[in-house]
């Protein structure tokens, strides 16, 4: 949570204090803060005259630069992501850890690709016949000395 708060306070100043003021230039100087609209009568050089004045107003320069804060911030987020992602194993699928089979001899819940039961201690192997997976488990239980 602090950490996506300093990486926002980054990107803030990257687009505020970086990448808008250059397009601004070749856009005639325009500033992005003081781009808006007046809903109703009256003229004003800047957005906080107008806003100390009371007028009503659609504010799309700020519109604009929060939604080039997003964009970075979602783009920046969305390359973590996959980066994680590509160092997760193959068989560490959420979908795969959360399915459980039952272990034939004491009957608990154990993961699917278990080749031990946790609980009993029997081997657990699948047998395939001709190909198909047929999920037919052997049990090996250990003989217990006296």
């Amino acid at each position: 949570m602090v950490l996506g708060a300093a990486f926002s306070s980054i990107v803030d100043s990257l687009v505020t204090d970086v990448l808008l003021p250059p397009v601004g230039l070749l856009l005639s100087q325009m500033n992005f803060s003081n781009m808006y609209v007046v809903l109703g009568s009256g003229r004003f050089e800047t957005l906080a005259e107008a806003q100390a004045a009371g007028a009503v107003t659609i504010n799309y320069g700020l519109f604009l630069t929060a939604l080039i804060r997003f964009l970075i911030i979602f783009f920046a987020l969305f390359l973590i992501i996959r980066q994680m992602n590509r160092w997760k194993k193959p068989d560490q699928h959420p979908g795969v850890a959360m399915q459980k089979k039952e272990c034939p001899y004491c009957r608990m819940s154990i993961p699917v690709h278990a080749v031990r039961c946790a609980h009993c201690g029997s081997t657990l192997m699948e047998d395939s016949k001709n190909g198909e997976d047929s999920r037919r488990m052997l049990v090996n239980v250990k003989k217990r000395v006296p």
